[in-house]
């Protein structure tokens, strides 16, 4: 009978102890991540700034005076990679690989907040594109995916048109756009 007893509130203890957790306050991943912290790679932003705040970024590519460097954002115990592409020391185009933890609606949201209402959205099934034309010659896209839950993709900024001159520019993004091949 004791020993039951002992069994019945050492049970009782253990149900209250997950109580407690499960009752604890739950943040998403990316709550204290901004997009201030990608602020800096913008076009026509100077090089200067963005080394300033993360270092020397790694040379991918360096031709006909455009540079291509790779430089990691921190954020908790992850690093978000960046690539941006620079002339004359002034960003013309960045691109983010934004980690899948994060969660899509917090980030849609913030551009949202950031560049009011997308200028065009494209779907196709459970893929989605998000487009921003903004006054100040930028242009923002951002991509989301919904499996189980929705998660980013990346982020994207562009300068909409190029300044004369740019031999051979081509922005970052189309760089690494996914082309299917066909199969003989």
């Amino acid at each position: 009978m004791k020993a039951r007893l002992i069994c019945l509130i050492s049970i009782f203890t253990v149900n209250l102890m997950l109580v407690k957790e499960v009752s604890s306050k739950v943040e998403p991943p990316n709550y204290n991540f901004t997009l201030e912290s990608l602020s800096v790679f913008l076009p026509e932003k100077p090089l200067a700034e963005i080394e300033k705040k993360y270092g020397k970024g790694e040379v991918i590519s360096d031709r006909n005076g455009i540079k291509e460097l790779k430089f990691h954002v921190k954020h908790l115990r992850y690093y978000i990679p960046v690539w941006v592409q620079v002339y004359e020391g002034k960003a013309l185009d960045f691109f983010v690989k934004l980690p899948s933890y994060f969660l899509h609606d917090v980030f849609h949201q913030s551009l949202i907040n950031r560049y009011g209402k997308q200028n065009k959205y494209f779907n196709k099934e459970n893929n989605s594109v998000y487009v921003w034309s903004n006054k100040d010659n930028v242009k923002h896209i951002y991509s989301g995916s919904c499996t189980i839950t929705c998660f980013p993709i990346y982020y994207s900024g562009l300068i909409a048109k190029p300044k004369d001159g740019l031999v051979g520019y081509k922005p970052i993004i189309e760089k690494f756009e996914y082309k299917e091949t066909k199969r003989r």
